[in-house]
């Protein structure tokens, strides 16, 4: 079949388009920055329609042609506005669609929703991710709505949440709504539920998903099981959920904006009528909830992670490189004896649990000036331990450009009075002789950011000397080496 992938750059939509073309299909993806699958495996495969969500010409174009359309964006973020943002994209998509095709196989993949009848508040977001199921199958009628609770995987949030929860704290007080039931679901079975639903294309309406019926409690317990740790979890009935979700956001990777809708996913019990699914997908027997883990950790352990929660941009607008006038610069070089590939492999190791190579402490110090600021911090780390593909995440940088073996450029994320990139070039200049050029850019905002450079600039000159040669002793040495 002919199929488009929106949301082709997140955690599901990246896994789901290999997937796709190993099962014969052709593969079209909608992105608005094609730069971001360039460097994908699968990136020769498919055809890149280049477009934006709120444009309904771009959406008619790239469906021209297209037997069926997933539907794998949402607005999650730290904006307030986010169920307008989502409401306003499935308006638009289904106007496209229906322009092209109202009869178009579309498959949308959101969340479970709690009983009505319980306590406490509903979740903002899953009530969102309802609503737009409800505009699509309202829209266009061969429309197959999946409902997933927490997602566990290699480099999946809910899986990462449960992961850096149980690994930093050996004893923990928690909310008692922790004992409330929730339906986690391994990655590869959310897969073989959307690959599934184009071979059944009279499905439609909303199919729940799930494995086990845990509680979060027992999803933390089962994962120290897998690792071997002893942990004593103690539910009290205090801590609302916002306080919550900013103690998830301290304590894990998960910034705040991503951490209260996970929270909210489990204050109400979360549970899936899987009897559908049953009986439309019998070829999909769910792994357990502790396989799903022990295979999630392998891979991560492995380095094996195709994607990763922080890889997804989500609807925040974003800045991009321009060399203007008024930008401020510290340009360094150095003559490395190695090739523009060890060079390369040198700065693109950088960051995650390798860490800055010098001046650790003070990398960890701006770090934790920058959560507390509400920024990332270096909590993100990396997907992998070597490659990098542009969108990205890298702690609090964010890869704007990468083009092995000659160009590595990070755009910062951290929370400065401006715009800032720390960019790598390896220039070859002759047999196992490489120009390294390592260059800070930084556009100030106002007299502010002025000050803000001016006042870093003798910190800078230290660090960032001392970060060029490591880059440099690494390449020469042959650090990382090569996979």
């Amino acid at each position: 079949m002919h199929v488009l992938v929106t949301g082709a750059t997140g955690y599901i939509g990246g896994r789901l388009v290999p997937r796709l073309l190993r099962h014969g299909h052709r593969v079209r993806v909608f992105v608005r920055d094609p730069g971001r699958v360039l460097s994908r495996p699968w990136a020769d495969q498919v055809e890149v329609a280049q477009g934006d969500l709120n444009d309904r010409d771009t959406l008619v174009a790239a469906l021209e042609g297209m037997d069926a359309a997933y539907y794998m964006v949402h607005a999650m973020g730290g904006r307030d506005d986010f169920a307008d943002t989502d409401r306003r994209w499935a308006n638009t998509f289904v106007e496209a669609a229906r322009s092209v095709d109202p009869e178009l196989r579309t498959i949308y993949l959101g969340g479970l929703q709690p009983p009505a009848e319980g306590a406490g508040q509903p979740s903002k977001h899953l009530t969102s991710r309802a609503e737009v199921g409800e505009i699509l199958r309202d829209g266009l009628r061969a429309t197959l709505e999946f409902r997933a609770g927490p997602v566990i995987g290699s480099g999946s949030a809910s899986f990462e949440m449960v992961r850096y929860l149980t690994e930093r704290l050996p004893a923990m007080i928690a909310p008692k709504w922790i004992r409330n039931p929730v339906q986690p679901v391994g990655i590869r079975d959310v897969l073989g539920y959307l690959i599934g639903a184009l071979e059944r294309p009279d499905a439609t309406g909303v199919v729940e998903i799930g494995a086990d019926r845990l509680t979060f409690r027992q999803m933390m317990l089962q994962y120290a099981e897998v690792r071997g740790l002893h942990r004593v979890i103690v539910p009290v009935p205090v801590l609302a959920p916002s306080l919550a979700a900013r103690w998830v956001g301290f304590v894990t990777p998960i910034p705040n904006s991503l951490a209260v809708p996970l929270v909210e996913g489990v204050v109400r019990p979360v549970l899936a009528d899987t009897t559908r699914a049953e009986s439309l997908f019998p070829e999909v027997q769910p792994m357990a909830y502790r396989d799903a883990v022990e295979l999630a950790i392998q891979r991560t352990w492995e380095g094996r992670v195709i994607t990763r929660w922080s890889g997804s941009l989500g609807s925040s607008p974003a800045y991009r490189f321009e060399d203007s006038e008024g930008m401020a610069q510290e340009v360094r070089t150095r003559s490395v004896a190695a090739g523009p590939e060890a060079v390369y492999r040198a700065f693109a190791s950088l960051g995650g649990r390798r860490g800055w190579r010098v001046w650790d402490r003070l990398w960890t110090l701006r770090g934790l000036l920058d959560q507390v600021m509400g920024g990332p911090g270096l909590r993100r780390g990396r997907r992998h331990p070597v490659d990098l593909e542009p969108g990205e995440a890298v702690d609090f940088w964010r890869v704007e450009e990468a083009r092995p073996p000659e160009l590595l450029r990070l755009r910062a994320e951290m929370k400065v009075p401006g715009r800032a990139w720390l960019q790598w070039e390896a220039v070859p200049e002759g047999p196992g002789k490489t120009k390294l050029v390592q260059t800070a850019f930084f556009a100030p905002s106002g007299l502010s950011g002025t000050l803000y450079w001016y006042a870093l600039y003798p910190a800078h000159r230290f660090i960032f000397t001392d970060l060029i040669d490591a880059v440099a002793e690494d390449a020469e040495a042959g650090r990382p080496e090569a996979e």
